[in-house]
């Protein structure tokens, strides 16, 4: 009788683990059973620290089995992990970029730090797979190392970006889709915000056009969601002073609640300056909600052009939203392309080629 291959033992190394880090990293180990899985995991906080300091972190307590494949995330110093433990410096590696520094926009008391975008450089170069979550991720990626290393003043290889194109690949993070309501019960004026209410989200922006609108006696519910610093965000204490028949939701609601609300939402908005797969978006669109986001980041590459505004452009993003409250939404948008059950084989077929 023929023996069967055992399972490949696979490392999950998360440095950060939050938000969509934490959903991807809990849908791959649950849904890719032919690996066997050990995962390393860190919280996420203390950026700056996390970033560079993962290495450290784990130098005492990586498992002493040496696996067959390791998965990372782009938060882990990668080229350093691999240096400090020679075992695993030949190691199969896949390299997962939820996002790139290179393309992060940095608030007003920030300045940008080299060494964030230096880790994930080398940490691409030191994997087998570089991988993205969009292709807008990895084309910002690739730019971006290309006018680095335009700055760096002499000894410059020829060539790093082309030689990581020709390794990357692009494959997202998958969303299980919400059950909608049927079009007759959903609310096509319920607008719903659930982004992280911080600068690269630009909440003000949001919160200009709300109040413009409610000037202007156009008709509409919001559905203020998202996390929130300790300190109320100055948009948010505007849109609560200023619409509070309006808001039927203020916070973040608990799983069956937020679903339930976004089952009957009609809009979902973004004004994000940032975007590298915008699972809250996808979320709200698997429900039913129409998308209104900016014509740029990821969003092309997943929304139609009657659901893209001009990037930054308020009036614009009056004006179709004005619309759509006062004349009919949009037909729905499918994204089915990124459900938990077409992204499975794909991520299956990466874990293979690899291990």
């Amino acid at each position: 009788m023929a023996r069967l291959p055992e399972r490949p033992r696979v490392w999950l190394l998360s440095a950060y683990r939050a938000d969509s880090h934490a959903a991807w990293a809990d849908w791959l180990v649950t849904t890719q059973t032919h690996c066997r899985w050990r995962r390393l995991e860190l919280p996420g906080r203390n950026f700056a620290w996390r970033i560079r300091g993962n290495p450290l972190s784990w130098l005492d307590s990586l498992p002493d089995e040496t696996p067959d494949l390791i998965v990372a995330t782009s938060m882990v110093d990668l080229a350093t992990l691999k240096g400090l433990n020679p075992r695993l410096a030949r190691v199969p590696t896949l390299y997962y970029f939820h996002e790139n520094q290179f393309a992060y926009p940095v608030g007003e008391n920030q300045f940008r730090s080299l060494e964030p975008r230096m880790v994930q450089l080398y940490g691409a170069l030191a994997a087998d797979r570089p991988v993205f979550n969009s292709a807008f991720n990895r084309d910002t990626f690739l730019s971006g190392v290309s006018e680095l290393l335009k700055a760096m003043p002499d000894a410059v290889p020829e060539g790093v970006s082309e030689r990581l194109a020709q390794a990357s690949a692009v494959c997202p993070v998958a969303i299980d889709p919400l059950v909608g309501m049927a079009p007759g019960a959903r609310d096509p004026r319920l607008v719903v915000w659930n982004h992280r209410w911080e600068h690269d989200r630009q909440p003000s922006m949001f919160a200009d056009v709300m109040l413009r609108l409610a000037n202007e006696g156009v008709t509409f519910r919001l559905a203020l969601l998202g996390k929130r610093p300790r300190r109320v965000p100055e948009p948010l204490t505007r849109l609560r002073e200023a619409l509070p028949s309006q808001i039927v939701a203020d916070g973040m609601l608990p799983g069956a609640a937020y679903r339930d609300l976004l089952a009957g939402a009609g809009i979902v908005v973004s004004t994000s300056r940032h975007e590298f797969q915008g699972l809250s978006v996808l979320e709200a669109v698997s429900a039913g909600a129409c998308p209104l986001v900016p014509d740029a980041l990821c969003y092309p590459e997943m929304y139609p052009a009657a659901c893209r505004y001009p990037a930054g452009d308020a009036e614009a993003l009056v004006s179709r939203l004005r619309a759509w409250l006062t004349g009919g939404l949009p037909p729905s948008v499918d994204v089915s392309p990124w459900y938990s059950d077409r992204l499975q084989p794909r991520w299956k077929a990466l874990l293979q080629e690899l291990a």
